[in-house]
């Protein structure tokens, strides 16, 4: 009897792992977001904007993925998917930059 590596992976959980994996994306992604709305909703018109701004980003990334997430997209991601899912990271790191800077002025 030899012993050797296993099957290269089993086809079948491979669908299942890709919707795990855009389903923690997007709960970061939401976890962000709820964290920039809080600090940008301080009470004046540029914490409002910045929230708004903050929702917007979170809603494109979700209008895209939500297939994906729950299954009845496709498994593989277009080409407009990855790109716009990064965007939307790049974003928020934009806005926390703006929140950071806006609170130190």
């Amino acid at each position: 009897m030899t012993v050797g590596p296993g099957p290269a992976g089993d086809p079948g959980l491979q669908p299942e792992r890709t919707r795990l994996a855009w389903r923690r994306s997007l709960l970061a992604l939401t976890a962000v977001t709820v964290l920039t709305v809080r600090l940008a909703l301080t009470g004046d018109a540029a914490g409002a904007v910045l929230a708004g701004a903050a929702v917007a980003g979170w809603a494109a990334a979700l209008s895209l993925c939500w297939g994906r997430a729950v299954g009845s997209g496709p498994v593989r991601a277009t080409s407009r998917t990855m790109p716009a899912l990064a965007l939307a990271a790049a974003w928020q790191a934009t806005l926390g930059v703006l929140l950071v800077l806006r609170g130190l002025g």
